[in-house]
């Protein structure tokens, strides 16, 4: 693949716009363009690449094995320029990073060591956005993740950030009403928050009881690991929670873990991002300084 010296930059930028939306009627609505003129800057390109970029069928478009290697680059190189140009024009002016994260890690760890992070970056302005949905960086805002799953997304450079372990936890209160929680089984004497989680039937399994029978009990379902801890520590019932983001308040007596049980199904939180922008100054900020909160080294990428 040999480029021209005159190089259709114009081009470049709505290649890459298609590229990312799969789409030239999207592309030419984020650029202002009509689909012909995104059709003939793609077709420019194509001319000076001298291979065909994508394959046009019925109202679908697809990268070529040449688009699919130039993509990436093309959005890299786009995202540098970005980052460059702000930085030339804003000298030390704020720049903003967006985090989209889970609600429970958002609120259990993440607001609580933030400050540490602006103090180091003073620059950089920070916006956070919460939901228990995975996010498609192609399609909605934001410069990094923090998600439970595996680490396993294309076009995504993934951290490990933290095992994710799961193990029932209650009030010392509600615990002392049937005489205190001795056995795995007499968890089963009390409200089971949220029955219908999968967490509950690999961990009273690992615990010896394989059929705690949860099938017939209320599968009140609250969203967010967080707002279940809540209800517990309210004495409404047994959570299975992680531990690590607990830790103050197994400490405070507002909770009990009453088992050394610890489960866990393979998902834990990661940091994510896409892979072209992964030069991006903030980002890199960012990454850095997480990474070294959880006493992750830098070049454990995933």
């Amino acid at each position: 693949m040999k480029l021209s010296k005159q190089f259709p930059l114009n081009a470049l930028r709505v290649f890459e716009a298609a590229a990312r939306l799969g789409s030239f009627t999207r592309a030419g609505e984020e650029l202002g363009m009509t689909q012909t003129a995104v059709s003939y800057q793609i077709k420019l390109l194509e001319e000076t690449v001298g291979e065909p970029l994508f394959l046009r069928r019925p109202r679908q478009i697809a990268l070529t094995e040449i688009g699919e290697q130039l993509a990436p680059k093309v959005s890299e190189a786009f995202g540098m320029l970005s980052e460059a140009t702000a930085s030339a024009s804003g000298g030390g002016a704020e720049t903003t990073l967006l985090i989209h994260s889970t609600p429970t890690f958002a609120s259990q760890w993440l607001a609580r060591h933030l400050g540490s992070f602006q103090l180091k970056h003073p620059n950089i302005a920070v916006r956070l956005a919460t939901s228990a949905s995975i996010i498609d960086f192609a399609h909605e805002p934001s410069d990094i993740a923090i998600r439970a799953g595996r680490g396993t997304w294309p076009g995504l450079r993934a951290h490990l950030l933290m095992k994710m372990y799961f193990t029932p936890m209650l009030s010392p209160d509600l615990a002392a009403t049937i005489g205190g929680v001795h056995q795995p089984a007499d968890l089963l004497k009390l409200r089971i928050i949220d029955a219908g989680d999968p967490w509950w039937t690999q961990w009273f399994e690992e615990a010896g009881v394989p059929d705690p029978g949860l099938q017939g009990r209320p599968r009140s379902r609250l969203g967010a690991q967080s707002f279940e801890a809540s209800a517990a520590i309210a004495g409404q019932g047994v959570a299975v929670l992680t531990p690590e983001f607990y830790a103050d308040d197994l400490a405070s007596g507002r909770l009990i873990q009453p088992f050394d049980i610890l489960s866990t199904d393979g998902v834990d939180y990661w940091l994510a991002y896409p892979e072209t922008r992964r030069h991006t100054p903030r980002i890199r900020a960012f990454r850095d300084w997480i990474l070294g909160e959880f006493g992750m080294p830098l070049d454990r990428p995933q």
